[in-house]
């Protein structure tokens, strides 16, 4: 009777479309054992025997059953096994896919966000409607000089998160409706995260409805938001209105984005109501 053929670790690489490397870790990881090791070379040689077990384990990796899994069911080889692994498979891809439509619609915000930053027509006051929306926040006395200073609250919103900040809707800082009326904005009184509808959030969040505010966008960051608050609070004053709750300052493009402060846009909401 004929000798079974051997075939080398780099014949069966290229055979396969695999890496040698790839076959050395599925051997490392007792998924694919060489019909023959060369006692004297160590040189790794394969048969037909592995080219099914190779086969398999290629067609379920194609799949993206994690190594684990398939080896669970190489040792276990049976219609019941193959089943109930690629039922749990589908699942994990209909999950992939879920999250992978979350974050094309963080990008799709995102680049709406930046579009509509990049074209604004700063320094002008409007009357808005602000839709409603979710926001979680930390209430202390803040100094902000620079983007820096607020590195160490944001830790604070981040805390027993499944998901970093950067990753969640947008930071931004508040002056509470007191201090306001009393014309006191060169301190904030707490940092908040804008929620985006998708975000996963672990902790207490407040919903705040659709309110009118008055609006500005201007050239800087929160070191130079002082001149629009007074520009904002004096127009809500001429205008017959009242400040009815806490700012919201959100720089829209900041270092996050660019390295270039001159492209650096903020935007300041202050909720009214008639006087």
């Amino acid at each position: 009777m004929a000798e079974a053929k051997l075939f080398s670790i780099g014949e069966v690489a290229k055979l396969f479309h695999v890496s040698v490397s790839s076959l050395r870790h599925y051997e490392a990881a007792g998924l694919l054992q060489p019909e023959y090791i060369s006692p004297d070379s160590g040189y790794r040689h394969y048969s037909t025997r592995q080219f099914e077990v190779l086969n398999t384990l290629r067609y379920l990796r194609a799949l993206g059953m994690p190594l684990h899994e398939i080896a669970d069911f190489l040792q276990n080889r049976n219609l019941d096994s193959i089943e109930q692994k690629l039922c749990q498979q589908k699942a994990a891809v209909a999950e992939k896919q879920r999250e992978l439509s979350r974050i094309e619609r963080k990008i799709d915000r995102r680049l709406r966000q930046l579009q509509s930053a990049k074209t604004a027509e700063l320094d002008k006051i409007e009357l808005v409607v602000c839709p409603a929306c979710r926001l979680v926040w930390v209430e202390d006395a803040l100094n902000i000089r620079g983007f820096l200073d607020m590195e160490a609250p944001i830790r604070r919103l981040e805390q027993a998160q499944p998901e970093a900040v950067v990753f969640l809707g947008k930071v931004g800082l508040g002056i509470s409706e007191a201090h306001l009326r009393q014309g006191l904005f060169t301190r904030y009184d707490r940092i908040f995260l804008a929620l985006d509808e998708e975000d996963r959030f672990v902790g207490e969040t407040h919903e705040l409805p659709e309110m009118r505010c008055v609006r500005v966008r201007f050239r800087g960051s929160h070191p130079q938001a002082a001149g629009s608050y007074a520009r904002l609070l004096a127009y809500i004053r001429e205008n017959g209105f009242a400040v009815c709750g806490f700012s919201r300052e959100i720089t829209l493009i900041d270092y996050g984005l660019t390295d270039d402060p001159a492209q650096f846009v903020t935007e300041i909401s202050i909720p009214v109501e008639p006087a």
